[in-house]
């Protein structure tokens, strides 16, 4: 890809309002950024180029028009900020991207991008502002955008379903969640390629917590097994940590200390070379409590 038109274009219409390279970066991002931006190093995110184009007064649909840049190069780029900041738990950043793109016709224009705004907006009503009722409505109207009654799910459809079971789980609802799980379990079978491999890993999981909080532990370990073996098969190794956990959290509520040991030392390894220290943390802690009670149980 050319970025140097774009790069061109922002530095010709930066010098028209008589703005300097700190001016412009001030409150986007820095004077150095801006740099490379006007010389075609590196292309500006989503966001960054939205605040760009709203400071030199021009529609960030402005920079599509020059041709280099295909309009769907930003979609993708937003999609993949999003995913980030949900995967990082960083709702707080992912809705400020969300509120920058609402104004943009990008987005509201067209169902399926408007569609990937609601949806993590939902996120963000639920898991901060824990307007329940309200996130839970606004994931459905997500759906209903694009979903129809005849056609196969999308991947974000079906992720967009895989949501609402998660919401339907922490609020105890779990008849609910298992059933939306159920729809998500089908709606994988549909589908020839999964571009992202990650979402029947999360299924696996979901599934095996619902299980676990219906006291089913040996069906939950099944589930997880089955989710490890995914991980292994395709190469793919998000949720490998989790899935070792939550079989180690199961034998542990059977009393199966032996048994869940190894477990928790396995996910110990794997969030470890994830620099995930919270989790890290946790089950150094979990681990010392297990080894605690394992004693105990001997000397008992």
């Amino acid at each position: 890809m050319d970025y140097s038109a774009i790069g061109t274009k922002i530095r010709e219409l930066r010098k028209e309002v008589g703005l300097t390279q700190g001016e412009l970066a001030k409150d986007i991002c820095t004077q150095a950024l801006i740099s490379r931006i006007e010389k075609g190093d590196i292309y500006p995110s989503a966001a960054s180029l939205y605040q760009i184009s709203k400071k030199l007064g021009v529609d960030v649909n402005y920079f599509f028009e020059i041709g280099s840049t295909p309009r769907l190069d930003y979609i993708k780029e937003v999609e993949r900020q999003l995913r980030a900041l949900r995967i990082k738990l960083k709702y707080n950043e992912m809705m400020d991207v969300v509120k920058l793109e609402e104004r943009n016709p990008l987005f509201y224009n067209e169902p399926a991008n408007l569609q990937l705004l609601l949806w993590h907006k939902s996120i963000f009503l639920f898991e901060v502002e824990k307007n329940h009722a309200k996130a839970i409505q606004l994931l459905k109207e997500a759906y209903e955008l694009t979903a129809g009654p005849k056609k196969l799910l999308s991947e974000r459809e079906i992720e967009i379903l895989m949501t609402r079971g998660v919401f339907e789980f922490n609020l105890g609802n779990l008849e609910e969640s298992m059933v939306l799980y159920e729809q998500v379990n089908d709606a994988l079978k549909t589908l020839e390629h999964l571009a992202d491999k990650s979402i029947k890993t999360r299924l696996l999981y979901n599934i095996a917590r619902s299980l676990t909080r219906s006291g089913k532990y040996e069906e939950s370990t099944k589930y997880c097994q089955e989710g490890i073996r995914w991980c292994v098969e395709e190469e793919h190794f998000w949720g490998l940590g989790e899935l070792y956990y939550h079989i180690g959290h199961n034998y542990e509520q059977e009393g199966k200390l032996d048994e869940a040991l190894p477990f928790i030392e396995k996910a110990m390894v794997i969030f470890e070379m994830r620099n995930n220290n919270g989790y890290h943390s946790f089950l150094v802690k979990k681990k010392e409590q297990i080894m605690v009670m394992m004693k105990e149980r001997a000397e008992g």
